[in-house]
């Protein structure tokens, strides 16, 4: 039996709608057991590549997610996106940190590298911040999540492709992560991979995979018991 330090799970979110994307089950199915869910959202539709505006809607269309999901709290650093490269290192390494530490998750969610450069960034960051040193030794479990639309998007041997090896079975928050993503009318395309249809398939596919309806996958970064 696993032994948690505590019923927190932290997640470091490149941009809203990444949270229920790739984590949105594991997420209302924690919340549902009575875990704290704190939320890091770096980036964002942001000036200059975006209006003011645009940001401030899809802020709105998070938190209507966030309710659904059961994320408890959040934090926004308000990065442009496509600009967290330009971050200098070290205060992005910084800012992650200070959340890890002032959340003291027992499970960490972050975004796996993928085709994204903030996606990258980020990933790299959240390593440095993670390592298990001083209060990060209390971290339990950190593993990536696949963020439909980019994750599968890199080049197979050339770049590093989304192995999962866990799996946590959605089946009943499957309905949940779904209205949650409907919260983000700007950000759904019926067409693309990024739709209703899409994250419902990729769920069901990672389910048939591991002998669930539905499932989510992630690949583990470090597990400490």
């Amino acid at each position: 039996m696993f032994d948690f330090a505590n019923k927190n799970l932290s997640i470091i979110v490149p941009h809203p709608d990444d949270e229920t994307l790739g984590a949105g089950g594991i997420i209302s199915r924690y919340s549902k057991s009575g875990w704290k869910i704190n939320s890091l959202v770096v980036s964002g539709h942001l000036p200059p590549l975006y209006k003011r505006e645009t940001y401030d809607n899809i802020i709105l269309e998070y938190h209507k997610a966030a309710k659904i999901l059961g994320i408890d709290n959040t934090k926004f650093l308000e990065i442009p996106a496509t600009r967290v490269r330009d971050e200098p290192i070290a205060e992005l390494n910084a800012k992650i940190y200070d959340f890890i530490k002032t959340t003291k998750p027992s499970i960490l969610l972050i975004p796996f590298p993928d085709r994204h450069i903030d996606h990258r960034h980020i990933f790299e960051a959240s390593i440095v911040a993670s390592r298990p040193i001083e209060q990060m030794n209390s971290i339990n479990l950190i593993v990536a999540y696949e963020t439909l639309s980019e994750t599968h998007w890199n080049v197979s041997y050339l770049e590093p492709n989304f192995v999962p090896n866990i799996n946590i079975n959605i089946s009943s928050e499957i309905d949940i992560k779904l209205n949650a993503m409907r919260c983000y009318e700007s950000q759904l395309k019926n067409s693309s991979s990024r739709s209703i249809s899409a994250i419902k398939a990729l769920a069901r596919f990672r389910g048939s995979q591991n002998g669930f309806e539905f499932a989510e996958s992630f690949v583990c970064i470090r597990s400490n018991f």
